[in-house]
């Protein structure tokens, strides 16, 4: 057997397998489980929190401080719920799965610039922490000690080379994404709900890479606007073909579910992505809507992405008349009217047919 073979055996019985799927579908994915348990968890907990301790009553008070508090520590912890989410996506074996999760809360916070690298820093070091512990698991007889010193040693070596210069890059493409929207509107907000949109739907993690470059105000906002698009734009599509079943999965749970569909026929993207171009320049330009970070790429899943816009408006002192308007507006209804008056263009000239939008 050549040494490549032997090195590829070796990488199949240890079920390490080096592709694009594995750790930018795979891996991305868990990623994004990570993110939803902690962080967006936490500010849906925290948002609850701020609105319950408005209520006159004791009870009431002491449910806010709770909530509060629970959200504040699944917050805390965005890094080691994203290490454990990476490792079981790439099948790591259990203790070192548990040391991604110390990799994951220290590539996290990295205090090695005035900013964190944050989940593309956890991304990074995590994987090649579970993969070279994957790699050694089990091959000595002081496995409880090889196994961690490895895991831990390589990605705390990568976090501490890597994370720095991606903290600072993250920042650099947050703040310009952020300041060319402020701009820029226009044009911006159609790039971003557009992209974003696309991103969405596509077997990634549009929250992780929200998430990532820091996006906020208003370019967040566009960015809530083309995942709300996606998602509610092939809901409402699709009626026909998938009845109420097919709006609530997509519509409060992913678009990602047409990706085979759209493999299939390319041109189903159609509707929902010439709505995010409307509705994105809608929300920074009509209704100024305000998003933060991971929830800007959520849309209508389980309505993080709007209780993460009201939780940023209560935050900035916008949340108005208007802005409750614009919510409405811009996540449901333009979204699914848009997207429902192009769809039956295209039914009209033959582009889409009956049946091309049919969930499995």
């Amino acid at each position: 057997m050549s040494k490549k073979g032997s090195f590829s055996g070796f990488l199949k019985r240890k079920d390490i397998n080096i592709s694009a799927k594995t750790y930018f579908v795979d891996a991305m994915s868990g990623m994004a489980q990570g993110l939803f348990a902690s962080l967006l968890i936490g500010t849906i907990l925290i948002t609850l929190g701020q609105y319950i301790g408005l209520i006159p009553g004791e009870a009431f008070v002491v449910i806010s401080g709770l909530l509060l508090k629970a959200g504040k520590m699944a917050q805390a912890i965005t890094g080691a719920a994203i290490g454990v989410g990476i490792a079981a996506a790439l099948k790591a074996p259990m203790l070192v799965m548990a040391c991604a999760t110390c990799v994951g809360y220290f590539a996290n916070s990295y205090p090695g610039t005035p900013y964190a690298a944050g989940p593309l820093g956890v991304f990074i070091a995590v994987i090649v922490a579970t993969e070279f512990g994957k790699a050694v698991s089990k091959e000595t007889k002081v496995d409880i000690l090889v196994t961690p010193i490895v895991t831990l040693g390589s990605g705390l070596l990568v976090a501490y080379i890597t994370c720095p210069a991606i903290a600072i890059a993250m920042n650099w493409i947050g703040e310009f994404i952020n300041v060319a929207t402020t701009l820029h509107p226009f044009l911006m907000g159609i790039v971003i709900s557009v992209v974003v949109g696309i991103i969405l739907t596509l077997p990634i993690s549009s929250a992780a890479i929200c998430a990532s470059i820091g996006i906020a105000g208003i370019a967040g906002g566009a960015a809530l606007a083309g995942c709300c698009a996606q998602m509610v734009g092939f809901a409402a599509c699709s009626f026909r073909d998938n009845k109420w079943g097919g709006v609530v999965s997509q519509g409060l749970g992913t678009s990602m579910l047409q990706m085979p569909n759209i493999v299939k026929h390319p041109q189903i993207w159609i509707p929902a992505t010439l709505a995010s171009a409307i509705t994105g320049p809608m929300a920074t330009m009509l209704f100024k809507l305000e998003c933060n970070g991971v929830s800007a790429g959520m849309g209508t899943c389980g309505l993080v992405g709007p209780i993460g816009c009201i939780s940023a408006m209560t935050d900035s002192g916008n949340l108005n008349a208007m802005a409750w308007c614009g919510m409405l507006i811009v996540c449901v209804l333009a979204p699914a009217i848009l997207s429902v008056v192009f769809e039956l263009i295209l039914r009209k000239i033959g582009l889409i047919k009956e049946g091309y939008m049919k969930l499995p």
